[in-house]
């Protein structure tokens, strides 16, 4: 194989940028940071034979030799109308780079909706030492209760990993049950590799059955035509009316008209959103006034370590195309993801 030209349009650290460099001499590393098409590097674009982005795309005929795009992030809904994710160049994704910051977002949700922490927040705003503290901040314990999982990919297997230390029973839907094996990346040591801590796995479509057994329910699917609107009316109605939802997905896989509903009929406890069918969430929105849910602006995936993590996964990517084997994470326009 000759020099391979690397075209990376977010600004890579130097340090992580030489530990690619590391993988081969072959390898030609430009770093031209780019939010549009229009800032890409033209005279580069003919040779490109590797790109690494977020979302800046060239048209098709800019780039005759591109072979793989590596996103830097797991979401490609954003971009899966442009020509090149349906042409034949392969694409990959960052799914699983972000697996423990979402996870950790995840568990500090579950524990801080059980523990009653919103309430204590408003209390300590207030100045209030409520007379009847045993009952308003009566807990639900995380050991013993039952986490089902909607979405069964690298984050949500993080998320059973970390429930299921906590004495937790673990539920999850897996759209393909024949294949149990996470063939994804995920950091070494974590997530659950051969479904080894689901006490039982739902097809998609026994969504509502696996429900009612949840005391949490955390929805980490992506968006695609098939789970938009997913968590809904008939979810909300099987959930149990303590139980409490944990939203890391994408805006619109839960119908938000549905669990506002839900909430203010208090046939739900609570409920914790990083994602929203709008963004930023607008200030009319009834979801900002109930006291039971904690809202934070699409940051569950964030981390300081988020570059060595995609990093790592890149690097396991370059190796992988060098050698002629099949690249981790490829994106399945059929599927969406």
């Amino acid at each position: 194989m000759d020099e391979i030209n690397v075209l990376i349009t977010v600004p890579f650290p130097e340090p992580l940028l030489a530990r690619l460099q590391a993988v081969s001499p072959k390898l030609q590393f430009h770093v031209h940071p780019a939010r549009t098409p229009q800032e890409l590097p033209e005279e580069l674009l003919p040779t490109t034979d590797v790109l690494y982005t977020i979302d800046t795309l060239p048209p098709r005929e800019n780039v005759p030799n591109l072979a793989w795009i590596q996103c830097h992030y797991a979401g490609v809904e954003h971009i899966s109308d442009h020509p090149l994710l349906r042409s034949k160049v392969q694409v990959t994704t960052m799914s699983g780079a972000a697996a423990p910051q979402m996870a950790e977002y995840a568990l500090m949700s579950i524990l801080a909706l059980a523990r009653r922490l919103p309430l204590m927040v408003i209390d300590k705003a207030e100045k209030h030492w409520d007379d009847d503290r045993f009952t308003r901040f009566r807990p639900c314990d995380l050991c013993g209760s039952t986490v089902g999982i909607v979405g069964y990919g690298s984050v949500g297997r993080e998320v059973a990993r970390l429930c299921h230390a906590f004495g937790a029973r673990i539920l999850a839907t897996k759209r393909d049950l024949k294949n149990l094996e996470d063939v994804g990346y995920i950091p070494e040591g974590l997530g659950d590799r051969n479904a080894d801590l689901v006490a039982r796995l739902y097809p998609p479509q026994a969504l509502q059955t696996m429900a009612k057994e949840c005391d949490f329910l955390v929805v980490s699917v992506p968006l695609t035509p098939n789970t938009r609107g997913l968590v809904g009316e008939k979810v909300f109605a099987a959930l149990k009316s303590t139980a409490f939802l944990i939203d890391i997905s994408r805006g619109g896989v839960v119908d938000q008209g549905a669990l506002v509903t839900a909430l203010n009929d208090k046939r739900l406890a609570g409920a914790a959103l990083d994602v929203y069918p709008l963004e930023p969430l607008p200030e009319k929105s009834p979801l900002w006034e109930f006291p039971n849910v904690i809202l934070s602006p699409h940051i569950a995936g964030a981390s300081s370590k988020y570059f060595e993590r995609a990093a790592d996964l890149f690097q396991i990517n370059l190796q992988r195309y060098l050698d002629g084997k099949p690249l981790l994470n490829l994106y399945k326009p059929k599927l969406g993801y």
